[in-house]
């Protein structure tokens, strides 16, 4: 076993930067994981419209990167996760949790196979810590590249359209999940069809020396296409649209807990398609396997809510005047501005929270310094809230 961690101090700027600065209007930025992240650039409604309507843009470049590599890397992963990376070919992206020896989740995140036998694993948190113990005994070598990818979303119905004026032979053959290498004014750029809107989509990655050339070759050829720059603040209105499940929203990391049932395993926030007992071992298999025969705890939920005011923050009961007593709560609530509904995600107890139930939701809102209270009505629902066909065409439609 071989590593490398990052060394760097104070807060980080991304390749993209200079660029997306000349766009911000409202100076609305957060710190993620180091880096200067954009929440809203000049404004959140017009940005998330893009995603929908047109070509949105999204600098995923402080996304936490590592490249695992060497003989044992296939094995590594397949110890480290809970699905069977072995199914997943050179040239695919594989959507993974992980979990401790509980069987509780330390994060999600997606495998990208880049060549045989390489491999990026890339997450919302820091896991270096973690990914070095569980390679104890694997010949393997992981590296921290963050710094060394810059990184694009690309995001929205015309964003084919967009990319493939920019010439990049051959991305009309790539599939949801798949990935591909092309070139770039000479140097190589790695394009997946991935994302986190829940629309059609892709992820750009290239090396920091070509990122601002990348930029202005990106919305050179999506000047004609409504391309726009957007911060965090649209894509997390499109992330609960898409049923998409966020950390430190709808789960908190295990190895973050302080106190027990904090956490969730894989089977309680409704991912249990995820986990393979046919693999002979991984992190917190023998427990996931007795959550199994015995049932587990929680159930996550996704909400269509009467009214139009958000539940933030809200509890959830199991009758209209409450006597049931509380059941969960609400996670991650927006108006949905495309679906025209008021959604949720939540987590409930079980047995409570299955397809079609009815839950209700107690929600508080604020109008002219009066706070006002309001029991409304959800059902549970198991679709995503957003899933355009355009999502996984093959290959995608012009527009």
């Amino acid at each position: 076993m071989s590593v490398r961690a990052p060394v760097h101090q104070g807060r980080l700027k991304s390749p993209f930067y200079s660029r997306l600065k000349q766009l911000d209007t409202v100076n609305e930025w957060h710190e993620w994981k180091g880096y200067s992240s954009a929440d809203v650039l000049y404004c959140a409604e017009t940005e998330y419209f893009a995603i929908r309507n047109s070509t949105a843009v999204f600098d995923l470049t402080p996304m936490t990167k590592y490249r695992i590599t060497g003989p044992d890397a296939l094995d590594y992963l397949n110890r480290l996760v809970t699905r069977d990376m072995a199914k997943v070919r050179p040239g695919r992206v594989a959507y993974a949790v992980w979990c401790d020896d509980q069987g509780q989740v330390i994060d999600d995140g997606t495998i990208f196979h880049l060549r045989e036998g390489e491999y990026r694993l890339c997450s919302q948190e820091r896991h270096f810590a973690w990914l070095m113990a569980a390679a104890m005994g694997f010949d393997v070598t992981i590296t921290h590249e963050t710094e060394d990818v810059a990184a694009l979303a690309v995001q929205g119905p015309t964003s084919f359209s967009v990319l493939d004026k920019m010439g990049f032979d051959g991305l009309e053959r790539l599939k949801p999940f798949d990935l591909g290498h092309f070139d770039f004014q000479g140097s190589e750029i790695m394009i997946s069809r991935t994302g986190f809107t829940g629309d059609l989509g892709y992820e750009l990655w290239i090396d920091p020396a070509q990122a601002e050339a990348l930029w202005d070759a990106l919305f050179a050829a999506g000047e004609l296409h409504g391309i726009r720059a957007i911060g965090t603040t649209a894509l997390e209105i499109s992330r609960i649209e898409a049923g998409y499940l966020a950390a430190y929203m709808e789960f908190l990391p295990a190895d973050e807990t302080v106190r027990t049932g904090r956490s969730r395993s894989p089977l309680e926030l409704g991912l249990s398609w995820l986990v393979d007992f046919k693999k002979p071992n991984f992190n917190g298999r023998r427990a996931l396997a007795e959550e199994k025969r015995n049932g587990s705890t929680w159930r996550l939920v996704k909400l269509d809510i009467e009214g139009n005011k958000p539940a933030h923050n809200s509890y959830i009961y199991g009758s209209a005047n409450g006597r049931k007593g509380e059941i969960g709560f609400i996670t991650s609530a927006v108006w949905s501005p495309v679906c025209k509904q008021n959604i949720a995600i939540g987590t409930v107890r079980m047995p409570h929270g299955k397809p079609g139930d009815n839950v209700w939701v107690e929600i508080y809102y604020q109008r002219e310094m009066h706070w006002n209270r309001k029991m409304a009505k959800a059902t549970v629902v198991d679709k995503p809230f957003w899933f355009p066909p355009r999502r996984g065409a093959k290959p995608p439609g012009p527009f």
